[in-house]
């Protein structure tokens, strides 16, 4: 059996429209389908809309997996899946059957017109921050240097509201 390096990565699952904890659950065996393993999830969580409000609120959830893929390989990995799931590309910020974002991949950064590592505006969104605190409290922001449970002590507010196991 041919050997390969894993690499670890936290992956962004957001849903608006249809059965929201089905899309996610469905995104999560796609993710493993595809040769990833899935070795951390969070809650459920149910959020107002960001940037664009009149839509239906989402379901987000964080998942930690071990990836073969490097970031950009990743990254074709997870819109291929939005694609196979019905994902239409509509007016930004605009509601979704699903969205999936790499939010930290190790202690890289990328800065490319493709991809940027860690998420530009992680940060600043609690229905980010908070299902990632809940399962990777310590990591560490390599732009920031700060703790994800410090980035999320920053926030303003919190508006998510625990929903469901994924």
């Amino acid at each position: 059996m041919e050997q390969f390096e894993k690499y670890g990565a936290f992956i962004a699952m957001g849903t608006n429209l249809g059965d929201k904890a089905q899309n996610l659950k469905q995104a999560l065996s796609l993710i493993e389908a595809k040769g990833n393993k899935v070795v951390l999830k969070s809650y459920i969580y149910e959020t107002k809309p960001y940037g664009m409000i009149e839509q239906p609120d989402f379901y987000n959830a964080i998942i930690g997996v071990l990836t073969p893929y490097k970031p950009l390989a990743l990254l074709n990995v997870l819109k291929t899946i939005e694609i196979e799931m019905g994902r239409e590309k509509t007016e930004k910020w605009g509601p979704r059957i699903i969205d999936l974002d790499i939010i930290l991949y190790g202690d890289i950064q990328i800065d490319s017109d493709q991809l940027k590592i860690p998420h530009p505006d992680f940060r600043n969104r609690d229905f980010v921050l908070r299902p990632l605190k809940e399962i990777a409290r310590m990591i560490v922001d390599p732009v920031s240097e700060k703790t994800v449970g410090e980035l999320y002590e920053s926030l303003e507010q919190d508006r998510c509201q625990k929903v469901a196991m994924l």
